[in-house]
């Protein structure tokens, strides 16, 4: 052979190698253009199209027309089963022989009944391997059904990824043959591949990549396509460049298989179960050709799915999870029975993480977590990829950001050396996570991303690359940590920050039914206390939990979702409300089961406070009355009298007048409301006091509309320009009438034209003793890429304004001074937010919102967007809600503006009872300290048969508190759990007087198994 010239010039041998390898040039003559060999179409191919996603049961039975390839099929979301019927040559024994196809539609492939293999274009899944080498004694004849989801790895978008989706959109068929393939080509060009990444990544300046690059050149000097007897002296080439070896200290890589697979988003959750089944399959069979290949998956709902639909391969799942192969992570139902605890929480996609989270982690026995969502900032890039996260309550859990900012790897040396690169914590930690797979439509890995990867093993240059699992990652950064950085408080997401309000129905929803299902353990756990004869609904109350996690999942709470599972979404809460509302009914029933009579109201306090409040009562014929009810702590009492014979109200009426001008004036004794005579607020007074709480020459209850158009993301983005765009939503003078004209209540209400398609209509409401006043909205909404807020100016001075959170609440800058000040121009909250300077504060709070912002001393609560993609839908039409505000004396926490959150968003109930309603009031719990909150109970999960309840409550002020729980149920034995209901070994508790002593540090949640005594028959 000729010996090669002295001098390379780099860029022709580099295309020189690159021409050898493509797809697309010189494929007559090139490596490439012999990867498959012979080849011979399918003996018989036909077809049936159906609306419906059968069972293959069902479908095989179903009348097949012959079909031939470049045959369309569809519309969206249809599917077509194809049944293939093969002959393979006699001439391909001893050699592997594939199905090759190719559809822009979502395939499985079924033999002998079972699923096999996914093939998705998109997911480089386009060939079956019928065998690896065909046998003299193989049959030549077989039938496959390939089942074609009318749709791809990312829906169906018309025009773009996330449009609306095109419901006339049709498929095709454009391959369908049985090829030989020659898995030597496919290695030698999984090297050349590589040498060419490597050539690139390290770049001119690099003696390794030179030495790839020539590596490569030699390669192909020495292999002919044409004749593979030349092949074995390339690979040899390659073996010995890969054969050198990297030094003791290089960064190690633990890459693991990975297929993130939305619950629900561009496709309808039951698609997303035929996805589940496409990818997992897939992987398994991965598993079986590659012993070391370790693949996580993150959602036990979809697990449960496929065991219900796919039971053949929920058992094999089974089988290599036994072998460690197939690893459940997570740790929570969606985005997560398994048979196993999670050591890690995997939660790589959702918009943001609360501050709570570390502790709720620990509670559940978790310690590790990963995510990635972070690597999306639009404004500043998050400092670390390995750190310990601290939380509101002290807990600290190691967590890992996989610094190649994906969790859809495909094994390639860019990537590799990105890892590396990339990493942000140098010299304090030497392993990273590689999540290798397609991913969010599903697909998951390639034997071409493994091959690879295990190439890649320890080559001079780049990083150790080896396959692993999550445990050991983690495993391998514990034992080297003493170096990391902490980060303490929420990790915030500078993206997405519109999913706090689109779809405000589906917000609405989740609110609601959370409140529901909380109302219905606490009084089904009383029931149970206090009956024999009850039965805890404990299935039906998984059921519905399980419907509202899986609503929470992240394109789905959010508003992110195409119209179809959106629509689904409000299904599964219409049925959590109806099942809701009847497993309520039936427990008062029990609660106050006696002697038969006619049927009486049951007033119920599901708060664990004291509560006096104006109440409308039903009355015969569908009317309502107003009544002063008061109800004891998370208890009952029974109705009052009728309002003329009540004793004379302890506080003073609510007064209501209004002014030749047209405004109105709402007087409780506690606080004074004026409205001007368009309904904007112009005073709100702190009578006793005297302390004004609006901005001096501004107005509250300010509706605005913003321009709201996002540079991609629609549904899920609001940008830091919106705010130039303000547009004051200015009500006509003489629309504001009086309502309810004083005593128990007093109210006012207006109209108000927000634009030409769109109006509002709002009843502003002052109960007497109450310390806040009430916004009733209605809004009927048509608007296109609008953003609707309302505003209340504040006569309080501070930088930080504070925000509810799960199990707590934490602060946030109310100015702009650094670029992490101003990237939280939109955040979120839970029930309430609150701006106070010392002495005063004012509170604004909310049933069903999640949006807000306090800039300055305006607090702005936001309403209701207006995007079109993926849902054109999104936001149209009706909405309902309510938001308040509160001004008062002190800190937020002494006035009680969190008992007030809960208060609006836990109404007081009225049930019917069957027989005649208890006549005395009854209270089954109640705590010493206005810091604790007792948030759940519950009948616990392990033990129905030992009658036990779980009490949940946590320290809301951020304070160390010791306090007392009363309890008025016959309780044997108290011991402190963590929040899998595990009991404490040293956690028995001692019941005095009915009390126990519970001992509380800032923000800490604290779980009590409560063993209740057999009730007496």
């Amino acid at each position: 052979m000729a010996a090669a010239p002295a001098l390379k010039h780099w860029r022709t041998t580099l295309e020189r190698v690159e021409k050898f390898v493509s797809p697309l040039y010189f494929t007559d003559c090139n490596l490439r253009g012999r990867l498959f060999g012979a080849s011979c179409p399918v003996a018989v191919l036909s077809s049936f199209l159906t609306p419906e996603r059968l069972p293959y049961q069902e479908a095989v039975q179903r009348d097949f027309r012959p079909a031939q390839v470049g045959d369309s099929f569809g519309p969206t979301w249809w599917t077509c089963w194809f049944r293939v019927e093969l002959t393979i040559p006699e001439a391909w024994v001893g050699q592997e022989v594939h199905l090759c196809w190719e559809s822009d539609g979502e395939g499985l492939v079924w033999r002998d009944g079972e699923p096999v293999q996914g093939l998705t274009k998109e997911g480089e899944k386009t060939s079956y391997v019928l065998t690896d080498r065909l046998g003299e004694r193989d049959p030549r004849s077989l039938t496959l059904y390939v089942e074609v989801a009318c749709n791809g790895l990312l829906g169906a978008g018309k025009g773009s990824m996330i449009a609306a989706p095109d419901p006339e959109k049709m498929f095709q068929l454009s391959r369908a043959e049985l090829a030989v393939f020659h898995r030597d080509v496919h290695m030698l060009l999984v090297d050349l591949e590589l040498l060419l990444g490597i050539a690139k990544g390290l770049g001119k300046d690099n003696q390794r990549s030179f030495q790839a690059l020539y590596t490569a050149n030699q390669m192909v000097n020495v292999c002919d396509p044409a004749q593979p007897e030349t092949f074995p002296v390339a690979q040899a080439l390659a073996s010995r460049f890969f054969g050198q070896h990297g030094g003791e200290s290089q960064h190690t890589i633990h890459a693991t298989g990975h297929c993130h697979i939305d619950t629900a988003w561009l496709w309808p959750f039951k698609e997303t179960v035929r996805k589940c089944a496409r990818s997992w399959v897939t992987a398994l069979q991965l598993m079986e050709r590659n012993p070391e290949f370790i693949f996580a998956c993150s959602q036990a709902q979809q697990l449960e799915w496929v065991k219900s639909r796919y039971p053949g391969l929920y058992s094999r799942i089974q089988e290599f999870a036994c072998r460690g192969q197939f690893v459940p992570v997570g740790g929570t139902w969606v985005e997560m029975e398994f048979g196993k605890m999670c050591s890690e929480f995997w939660l790589p996609d959702t918009f943001g993480y609360s501050a709570q989270l570390p502790q709720i982690m620990h509670g559940c026995g978790i310690r590790r977590f990963l995510t990635q969502k972070l690597s999306w900032n639009l404004v500043n890039s998050f400092p670390h990829h390995t750190f310990f996260w601290e939380g509101l309550d002290g807990s600290r859990v190691l967590v890992h950001f996989p610094p190649g900012d994906s969790y859809g790897m495909q094994g390639s040396v860019e990537e590799v050396l990105k890892t590396v690169a990339n990493n942000r914590d140098k010299g304090r930690a030497n392993h990273s996570a590689f999540l290798f797979g397609f991913g969010d439509g599903g697909g998951g890995p390639t034997q071409t991303m493994l091959d690879r990867l295990k190439r890649l093993s320890n080559t001079d240059g780049l990083p150790r690359v080896q396959l692993s699992s999550p445990r050991q990652l983690f495993s391998a950064l514990e034992s080297d940590s003493e170096q990391l950085c902490t980060w303490v408080g929420e990790l915030f997401l500078e993206l997405h920050n519109g999913t706090y309000t689109t779809h405000a129905q589906i917000k609405k929803g989740n609110r609601e039914c959370e409140r529901i299902l909380h109302d219905v353990e606490l009084l089904s756990s009383l029931a149970l206390a206090r009956s024999a004869q009850f039965l805890y609904p404990a299935a039906q109350l998984q059921h519905l939990w399980r419907l509202l996690l899986l609503n929470q999942f992240h394109d789905v709470v959010t508003g992110s979702c195409i119209q179809m599972v959106a629509e689904e979404a409000m299904c599964h809460y219409e049925d959590i409300r109806s099942h809701g509302n009847t497993l309520l009914s039936a427990a008062a029933a029990a609660l106050c089961a006696g002697e038969p009579g006619p049927e009486g109201l049951l007033i119920v306090n599901t708060l664990p406070w004291k509560r006096i409040e104006v109440m409308a009562l039903p009355k015969p014929g569908g009317a309502h009355s107003l009544a002063l009810v008061t109800v004891p702590s998370m208890g009952y009492a029974p109705v009052p009298p009728p309002t003329s014979l009540q004793p004379l109200l302890p506080q003073q009426p609510v007064f209501v007048v209004q002014e030749t001008d047209g405004s109105v004036t709402l007087d409780n004794g506690i606080i004074r409301v004026k409205l001007d005579p368009t309904g904007r607020l112009t005073s709100l007074v702190l009578v006793a006091s005297g302390r004004e709480a609006i901005a001096e020459g501004a107005v509250g209850n300010q509706f605005v509309l913003f321009d709201d158009v996002p540079l991609y993301w629609d549904a899920w983005d609001v940008m830091d320009y919106h705010l130039e765009t303000r547009k004051p939503v200015l009500g006509q003078a003489g629309t504001l009438a009086v309502g309810t004209e004083g005593g128990l209540r007093g109210s006012a209400w207006f109209l108000l034209q927000i634009s030409p398609n769109s109006r509002l209509s709002q009843e502003v409401v002052l109960d007497v003793g109450c310390p806040y006043v009430r916004f009733h909205t209605e809004v009927h909404w048509h608007e296109a890429h609008k953003f609707l807020k309302v505003e209340f100016p504040a006569r309080v001075r501070s930088s930080q304004a504070t925000y509810e959170i799960q199990f707590g609440h934490l602060q946030r800058p109310t100015h702009y001074n650094t670029s992490w000040d101003w990237a939280r121009f939109e955040v979120w909250a839970h029930r309430w937010m609150d701006l106070s300077e010392h002495g005063f504060g004012l509170a604004l709070l909310n049933d069903c919102k999640y949006g807000a912002s306090v800039r300055g001393s305006i607090l702005s609560l936001s309403l209701l967007r207006a995007p079109k993609a993926p849902d054109a839908t999104a936001d149209t039409g009706r909405h309902e809600f309510t938001y308040a505000l509160m001004p008062h004396k002190g800190s937020f926490q002494d006035a009680g503006v969190i008992q007030a959150a809960y208060s609006l968003n836990f109404p007081l109930l009225a049930l019917p009872a069957p027989s005649p309603a208890p006549a005395t009031s009854w209270s089954a719990f109640s705590v010493s300290s206005p810091a604790v909150v007792l948030e759940t109970v519950k009948q616990a999960e392990s033990s129905p048969q030992r009658r036990s309840l779980v009490l949940r409550l946590y320290e809301a002020h951020g304070s160390h508190v010791d306090c007392w729980l009363h309890l008025s149920l016959p309780v044997q034995e108290a011991i402190l759990c963590d929040l899998l209901e595990r009991p404490d070994p040293a956690g028995h508790l001692t019941l005095r007087d009915n009390r126990l002593k519970l001992t509380f540090s800032p923000f800490q949640v604290l779980s009590l198994l409560l063993v209740l005594q057999p009730p007496p028959h």
